[in-house]
């Protein structure tokens, strides 16, 4: 019996420990002396090997005798190769060093907001949008609660830090999103075309954003698509709007994806929802709509990835909407909107991830057959755009733990037309842009990045050269200081280049000082800004301010407008005190004033509110299986036009304000199972105390004398409404988590 044994030893390599013996010992520290714990030593192709003690000691024996490679890693920090001659003839000591991409790292977020705790770069998930009350599962209804941005109930898309809506550019995936939103109507808010769990992550960025980014003066939402399919099988959601099909199939293995296919069709009509639900619009068409989505994504390689999108969007509406020219008149509208939206990304790494390649390809239609009491007033975009970046890991310094350096370029192809009361404007453009940009970690406390952005338009025939800097140090083991700035530049609006082409680049100047700390899932944010506009477009009318917001422009334009915005935003978020209990608190100031578009005088524009506080709060019961959630949202007052004040005077030109607009909202949602599939039951209820909401006010020229002393209140479309539906997973695979509701 002896003898086998000894034979299955030796078969094993296991006899070695049995015969000449070697022991190792020694010491791991990190770069400040300190031990690390829990370590793992071992020899390169033996199973020799130990993890450290509270002391960051170690000790093994070896059956080796010759030289041997020594092995050494630790979680969040670098792996350590060194080659030692056996017997050593002291005790071993090594030293490792963190790396740059772990959380306790310092990391660059001046300008960008973060809501989620796990990881400071990722920003807010699907979840955080479909559970949040008073948004309507919108992405952008969210964003708007968010520190620096502000509800403008009559417009849509995000106002930013005292930006116009024109001022914020969508990003999917790097591409810019021509229309974002669908077709606005005049005084109504209009959705998102694009649904929460298409993307992973959303990072807001409210100013001195990275150079990878142009056309925005004041802010870019980023938008990442998700990398694996979500539940094999079909899938029901029904409501009181709408009804729709989805579709998901998944090849490969639940840990190792190789391909992933999801669809979408739906169709949906406000009729059933206007019944129960009084309107303070008179619809002589009730939105109607219908649409389909297509994904597909596939592992080319190891790491290699495919994604491709496409959606199409049709919809039909007619309204009778205040005309603010016509004294106590309205005016017919009809809409037929038809938009389509395909983009395509792959993306590559080599060299054991030293390399990082992405590009991406998409192109985008949309047309507006509008009418106004029967006036063409139709609109028509186009929009194929290639874009490229390559990333190069830079390796890590002995005074640093490294960083990256990117080189990009973008072509943008766009064709727009618009039709104002049956006379076409036109106009073709080529936009072109590239970009370099380098984030070094100078030590493990300071970071740097530093990049440029070359752009050039064809229709103006200029370019221009947007320097941005943004730097990061970290002031203890959970909190960090940031401060941002830059130049960006942006194209003016094409209703000013339709009637001049001679105009230049609109600009803005960033400054931002930002200050975080994030422990115990409990986040604390507070940041100041400066923004500086310089070369805005100014329109000079021979008839006065026209406060018609639907107007085209007629007068000459230059760049002669400039104008200031500053403030502070105050984040706070705590998932930790109350069990169960997720609470955010939002406070934004803003003081700005502008002389651009038809102002004759520097003034606050009437998009802006100075105060925006929101509060959020979710809370899950587990036993219940159910989630609620309640939001309450305060802007102040916002200017308006008032014809009838001296504009020269102290307390003229859009020296009046609206009343502020309070709104408390609820959602809640309940998991049950229908013959063994996840169903999912939510209703929502905005405006609980039927507050009537006042976004601004509007003058119409009386009969006799056209003074304009016929004021009247802009507000939402209906002001306390609820909505009921169900989500219907027709898969046994589909997967819930409820705590992450």
């Amino acid at each position: 019996m002896m003898l086998r044994y000894l034979f299955l030893l030796l078969l094993t390599g296991l006899v070695q420990p049995l015969l000449a013996q070697t022991i190792l010992t020694g010491r791991v520290l990190d770069q400040k002396g300190h031990a690390l714990p829990g370590a793992n030593v071992s020899l390169k192709g033996t199973y020799d090997g130990a993890t450290t003690d509270s002391s960051g000691t170690f000790r093994f024996k070896t059956g080796r005798t010759d030289s041997v490679t020594v092995l050494i890693s630790y979680i969040g920090y670098e792996s350590v190769t060194k080659r030692i001659a056996l017997p050593p003839t002291t005790p071993l000591r090594f030293t490792l060093r963190e790396l740059a991409n772990e959380l306790n790292t310092v990391v660059i977020t001046a300008g960008s907001f973060e809501a989620s705790d796990s990881k400071r770069m990722t920003m807010l998930k699907p979840l955080d949008i479909v559970t949040t009350a008073g948004a309507g599962a919108d992405i952008t209804g969210v964003m708007q609660l968010m520190p620096g941005a502000q509800r403008v109930g009559e417009q849509a898309g995000l106002f930013v830090r005292g930006g116009s809506n024109l001022e914020t550019q969508v990003v999917i995936d790097g591409m810019i999103v021509q229309n974002p939103y669908f077709s606005s109507l005049p005084d109504v808010s209009s959705r998102g075309r694009f649904q929460p769990f298409m993307f992973k992550g959303t990072a807001f960025s409210t100013g001195g954003y990275s150079a990878q980014y142009g056309q925005a003066l004041s802010s870019v939402l980023l938008l990442n698509t998700t990398d694996k399919g979500s539940n094999n099988g079909f899938g029901v959601s029904l409501n009181l709007a709408s009804a729709s099909l989805s579709y998901d199939h998944t090849t490969g293995t639940p840990t190792r994806e190789k391909s992933s296919l999801s669809a979408t069709a739906y169709y949906g009509n406000l009729k059933p929802l206007f019944a129960l639900v009084p309107q303070n619009i008179t619809w002589t068409h009730v939105p109607e709509y219908a649409g389909t989505s297509l994904t597909y994504r596939l592992k080319t390689g190891k790491n290699g990835m495919l994604k491709a999108y496409g959606m199409y969007t049709d919809n039909w509406l007619g309204m009778n909407f205040r005309d603010p020219v016509t004294p106590e008149a309205t005016t017919n509208l009809k809409l037929h909107n038809r938009n389509t939206f395909v983009t395509s990304t792959y993306t590559d790494s080599w060299d054991e991830g030293k390399w990082l390649l992405n590009t991406g390809l998409s192109y985008s239609r949309n047309t507006d057959l509008t009418t106004f009491d029967g006036n063409d007033m139709g609109r028509f975009d186009e929009r194929t755009q290639a874009r490229a970046v390559l990333t190069r890991t830079l390796p890590g310094r002995s005074n640093g733990p490294g960083g990256t350096v990117l080189f990009g370029a973008e072509l943008h192809r766009l064709t727009l037309t618009s039709t104002v009361y049956g006379t076409a404007y036109r106009l073709n453009d080529t936009y072109l842009a590239a970009f370099v940009e380098s984030e070094v970690y100078l030590t493990r406390l300071l970071a740097l990045r530093i990049g440029a952005r070359l752009e050039h338009n064809a229709i103006i025939g200029r370019m221009n050269v947007a320097p941005r800097l943004s730097m990061a140090y970290k002031t203890g083991q959970y909190s960090q200081v940031a401060v941002a700035a830059g130049q960006f530049y942006q194209n003016p609006d094409y209703r000013y280049l339709y009637l001049n082409k001679q105009l230049n680049y609109e600009r803005a100047d960033h400054l931002i000082l930002n200050y975080q700390i994030i422990k115990n899932s409990r986040t604390f944010r507070a940041e100041a800004f400066y923004k500086n506009y310089a070369q805005l477009v100014r329109e000079f009318t021979t008839t006065g301010y026209d406060a018609n917001p639907y107007r085209f422009p007629n007068g000459r334009t230059d760049n002669t407008g400039n104008g200031y915005a500053r403030g502070f935003d105050v984040f706070w978020r705590d998932q930790k005190t109350i069990k169960g209990l997720d609470y955010w608190l939002t406070y934004s100031y803003v003081d700005t004033k502008r002389l651009f578009q038809q102002f004759a005088t520097s003034a606050t524009p009437t998009f802006v509110s100075n105060h925006n506080v929101s509060v959020i709060t979710k809370r899950y019961f587990d036993k219940l299986r159910t989630n609620v959630g309640l939001t309450y949202s305060f802007t102040s007052g916002r200017p308006y036009y008032n014809p009838n004040r001296n504009a020269d005077g102290p307390n003229g030109f859009l020296a009046d304000r609206t009343p502020a607009v309070h709104m408390v909202s609820f959602s809640g949602n309940y998991i049950t199972s229908l013959k063994g599939n996840f169903l999912i039951l939510y209703a929502t209820v905005d405006n609980i105390l039927n507050s009537k909401l006042i976004y601004t006010y509007r003058y119409t020229p009386d009969r006799n004398d056209g003074a304009g002393t016929t004021r009247y209140a802009v507000g939402p479309t209906t002001y306390r409404s609820f909505f009921v539906g169900a989500v219907w997973m027709l898969s046994k695979k589909a997967k819930v988590n409820p705590q992450e509701l």
